[in-house]
């Protein structure tokens, strides 16, 4: 899917739709939930284990899995580049969304069709 995105988003209200059209590729969202996923188990790895060297593997794992998708999968530059704390929060939001069942709706509302 081509990118639609303005000169520069000004919102967040903006910018969301725009994450979800970058994502529009089923498995490019996939890899994004294995490496969030994969965020809370070097959480829960730092907080068991009381050793903190475990929260290095938070980003290391979010952003292999989202880059390998972005460059691989959907042929785009990912958004964090540009807008690095709402593609964050972005992330955590779509993996809820997939998690609860609630993101088809978004993603309908962002024109992203799968």
């Amino acid at each position: 899917m081509a990118s639609n995105r303005p000169a520069r988003i000004e919102t967040y209200g903006d910018f969301f739709p725009y994450y979800l059209q970058e994502h529009a590729r089923p498995a490019t969202r996939t890899m994004h939930y294995i490496g969030t996923g994969l965020t809370f188990g070097f959480l829960a790895g730092a907080l068991v284990s009381g050793n903190f060297w475990w929260l290095l593997g938070m980003p290391l794992a979010g952003y292999f899995f989202a880059w390998v998708a972005h460059f691989g999968i959907e042929k785009n530059r990912p958004a964090t580049f540009t807008y690095p704390v709402w593609s964050l929060i972005s992330d955590y939001r779509m993996f809820f969304l997939w998690l609860t069942g609630r993101l088809p709706r978004h993603l309908r509302a962002a024109g992203v069709t799968d």
